[in-house]
């Protein structure tokens, strides 16, 4: 809601109490025929309350409807009664409204026959009280009930608009899950399986612990996919967040992680700057993340370049360096996705936090990673 609607919505209660304070004045002075002497020691305290009771209505509905009613009885003012039939049918309390209309129209045709004149004239026959009791009680009922039924009706769109959005949203959850699932689910488990025969079959030892690494890694990267699997397959992120999943790996995590780069054969040197505190988790996973998207492009695109990793502990954030000697190009040729920095950079402007990835002159390449740690 703009300003604007947000101003017109805050006086549109004042706006009426004031409408309803002058219709009161000028119905009791005789612009409906009710003469004025009738009404001249409670006139305008009548008038005054019945604007308030207006000015309060959408908090407190039912003294607008008693002051419509007895102002109706007694000095033939309509004004309330009529803002206190919409109302009913907008705040669905029609029921029990009607029978105080009903007693107030009953009332007002019997006060006006006993006063007579031309009061009882307007409104103290029965064709003329029936009259009155459509035009002050009836239409702006049905006026109020037909405004709260298309409310409703918008209400109800929107909540089904919503359903069906989620609903399209899990069915592509779930299309990509199986997707993940039959390709590169299957693919690492290929891999896992031929690293274990070779570990079995060479009788090289560095090969079989070559193999027993990548089957170890293989392992992992399954477990990860299946926790993706099953956030992707949760209808929405509070249940995914009670699935019991395994830990997230934080910088706790991190030399486990250099250990397997070196093995792979990939220099990695580790360097930790400032004063270590504990941060949140979200910042130890996102750093861990940063280091471990930079050493995944180090060994594709630059071979077994020596690595840096610097952990900076800076006061209000947690600075993530990953650089390597030998500019990006220089190393094997494997395939990659084109996604990893991309959503790298996601994952850290979710943190609060900014990614630098660059080609650093003469020094090959550098990611760098700004994570608040507030």
């Amino acid at each position: 809601m703009t300003n604007g609607l947000r101003l017109i919505d805050r006086l549109t209660p004042w706006l009426l109490g004031v409408a309803v304070f002058a219709l009161s004045m000028m119905s009791v002075f005789g612009q409906v025929g009710v003469p004025s002497t009738l009404a001249a020691p409670v006139l305008v305290p009548a008038a005054l309350a019945a604007g308030a009771a207006a000015a309060l209505a959408r908090r407190w509905f039912w003294p607008l409807a008693l002051v419509g009613a007895v102002g109706y009885v007694w000095l033939m003012m309509s004004p309330a009664l009529f803002a206190a039939s919409y109302y009913a049918g907008v705040r669905g309390r029609p029921r029990r409204f009607l029978v105080l209309a009903v007693v107030a129209c009953a009332g007002a045709t019997g006060v006006s026959a006993a006063v007579g004149g031309y009061r009882g004239l307007v409104a103290g026959t029965l064709p003329n009280a029936l009259m009155w009791a459509a035009l002050v009680v009836a239409l702006p009922l049905l006026a109020g009930l037909w405004v709260r039924a298309k409310r409703e009706r918008v209400e109800q769109l929107e909540r089904e608009q919503v359903m069906r959005a989620e609903q399209a949203r899990t069915q592509e959850r779930a299309r990509i899950a199986r997707e993940m699932h039959d390709v590169v689910a299957h693919r690492v488990s290929l891999i896992v399986l031929h690293a274990g025969a070779l570990e079995l079959r060479t009788k090289d030892e560095g090969t079989a612990e070559a193999a027993a690494l990548i089957g170890d890694i293989g392992r992992e990267a399954l477990a990860d996919l299946r926790e993706v699997l099953g956030i992707l397959r949760t209808r929405d992120a509070q249940d995914a967040g009670t699935e019991a999943l395994s830990p997230q790996p934080t910088l706790a995590d991190l030399d486990r992680l250099l250990d397997q780069t070196r093995s792979l054969g990939t220099p990695v040197t580790r360097h930790d700057e400032g004063e270590a505190r504990p941060v949140g988790e979200t910042v130890e996973r996102t750093a861990y993340r940063v280091v471990q998207e930079a050493l995944t492009n180090v060994h594709k695109h630059a071979g077994r370049a020596p690595a840096e990793v610097f952990i900076r502990y800076l006061p209000a954030e947690v600075e993530v360096e990953v650089r390597n000697d030998r500019p990006v190009g220089g190393g094997e040729a494997l395939p990659g996705s084109g996604w990893g920095l991309l959503g790298l950079r996601e994952r850290v402007e979710l943190a609060g936090g900014s990614l630098d990835a660059a080609p650093v002159p003469g020094a090959g390449f550098r990611v760098l990673a700004r994570i608040p740690s507030a």
